[in-house]
């Protein structure tokens, strides 16, 4: 096996029920894949959206993340994806299916350059790659960052292309005179896959340079950073598909030779449409490595978009508005495998529901990747405040823990005036493994959380997405939310929260102030 998969497969095996049904029938289907952060999952759907039963693969490699450098080679992480879908296909009864459509989510915010020859001058560099943070400041000094805020929906920050672009251009001078297209990582796909690099809306609105009104490149911020309109990809049309393999993958995959791609749509919107949360009723708020809360709605771009917020697109007739943090489930890893390495993790999971709200005495800037929501300071960097010699690791993380709620927290509070007395709905990994944090959150919140059941939500997300487009789905409303638990809030325990709220703002402005 080659060296993108030597680490973590976890495959579905097909159940032998589904080969019996379906033989012979050449039952229509659709690809998913989505691409993130951490892995690559590969799913079939039919074509009213519902995942075929254990006809499903993630493929997992700790050597292929965007972690704290923030980067990744794309022709790395392009080979975990095509193994992925080759991982997927040798488990399947071949002739049972006809794959129509494939969807793809895939993660927000990379920037990739390619020369004339098709080939990287730059890693994929993610939305952790906090080199631009002076760069940020260039921009902040020489353009009126209020007013390109509410034009594209992005601050001035690290996570964004112009920032990303600033830097290359003034310390990567070679890798800046050799690019001839700027790409996200979904185009890099598309272009190796069919020969294409069209990109979507959603890709687009995460990138900083669109404006979120008009669907089209920002030109005033494309002359101010002395980047032609034609080194960026072409803005997809509503109904563009993508259908011609290129002829090495048309070889190594007949199953996808009469299948029709879709531009990719960012995961963070595909992740909404999965969970359900599709109207102003029902926000997302999920923890994977990083974190989010969000609200998607059939809308145009508010008017006036508050600082701690963004505002990105989920096609041409949905936005998207939330916060983003950065540290998430990556520091809850970080701190276990680094304080609390050979404890199980139902131990530590009972160790820290039993300890009290805010009992520690810790105060914790969660900033280990910088911040995004709601200061979007490029130069926060994380700190445990407060610790003596009688504090114990399990304190520290629970802390860590309390703190990241605490930043949701003030992102809610600005999402609000967007979604007033919606329904959150709580997704990702690290909230479904610790019903513990589940709880924090929710008492932090003073709010009822609903915990999904759904464990890809983006990969279904994007899928429906696509079977809208074609006609084959009347809308993504008619997937309701599925519920698995509701967390009630305590509100004695949010009460005692409040002091831990306060001593992390009050640290928080001291220290960052004149940063």
């Amino acid at each position: 096996m080659s060296q993108v998969l030597d680490e973590v497969v976890e495959v579905f095996e097909p159940a032998t029920e589904f080969v019996s049904v379906m033989a012979g029938s050449r039952m229509p289907a659709l690809l998913g894949l989505d691409i993130g952060t951490s892995g690559v999952r590969a799913t079939l759907f039919d074509e009213k959206g519902d995942e075929i039963s254990d006809a499903s693969i993630r493929i997992n490699c700790r050597t292929l993340t965007l972690g704290a450098g923030g980067f990744i080679d794309a022709d790395l992480l392009l080979e975990q994806v095509a193994q992925a879908v080759d991982a997927l296909f040798a488990r399947l009864y071949q002739p049972i299916l006809r794959i129509e459509f494939i969807s793809i989510a895939c993660f927000w915010h990379s920037l990739v350059g390619i020369d004339d020859t098709e080939r990287p001058t730059t890693p994929v560099l993610g939305w952790s790659d906090t080199r631009a943070a002076k760069a940020t400041e260039v921009l902040r000094t020489t353009l009126d960052e209020a007013r390109f805020h509410q034009r594209t929906g992005c601050r001035f920050h690290p996570s964004y292309w112009p920032a990303k672009l600033l830097r290359l251009k003034t310390e990567e001078p070679d890798s800046w005179q050799r690019t001839t297209r700027w790409l996200s990582f979904s185009e890099y796909l598309t272009l190796k896959f069919f020969g294409e690099t069209a990109i979507s809306v959603s890709m687009a609105s995460g990138t900083g340079l669109l404006d979120q009104r008009t669907c089209e490149w920002d030109a005033e911020l494309l002359l101010a950073l002395s980047v032609p309109a034609e080194t960026l990809p072409e803005i997809a049309t509503t109904t563009q598909t993508f259908q011609k393999l290129n002829n090495n993958y048309a070889a190594r995959w007949p199953q996808l030779s009469d299948a029709r791609l879709f531009p990719a749509i960012a995961d963070g919107a595909a992740n909404n449409i999965g969970e359900g949360c599709v109207t102003a009723d029902s926000v997302a708020l999920m923890i994977g490595t990083s974190g989010a809360i969000r609200v998607l709605m059939e809308d145009i771009p508010p008017a006036q978009l508050p600082s701690p917020l963004w505002c990105y697109r989920a096609d041409r007739n949905r936005v998207v508005i939330g916060g983003a943090l950065s540290d998430g489930g990556g520091l809850y890893n970080l701190i276990r495998d680094s304080l609390l390495y050979g404890d199980d993790s139902e131990s530590i999971e009972i160790e820290l529901a039993r300890l009290q709200p805010d009992s520690h005495g810790l105060t914790v800037l969660p900033f280990w990747l910088g911040e995004r929501s709601p200061g979007w300071n490029p130069n926060a960097r994380g700190g445990v405040f407060g610790m003596t010699l009688t504090t114990r690791p399990i304190e520290i993380l629970r802390a860590a823990m309390e703190a990241i709620a605490y930043r949701f927290a003030l992102v809610a509070r600005a999402l609000d005036r967007f979604a007033p007395q919606a329904k959150l709905v709580a997704s990702g990994q690290a909230l479904r493994s610790s019903p513990a944090w589940t709880q924090i959150v929710a008492d932090v919140l003073g709010r009822p959380l609903v915990l999904s059941e759904r464990t890809e939500a983006s990969t279904r997300g994007a899928a429906l997405l696509a079977l809208e487009a074609a006609g084959k789905i009347d809308s993504i409303s008619d997937f309701p939310v599925s519920v698995a638990t509701t967390f009630e809030p305590d509100m004695s325990c949010h009460e005692r929260y409040q002091e831990g709220f306060k001593r992390q703002q009050q640290l928080y402005e001291r220290v960052f102030a004149k940063t």
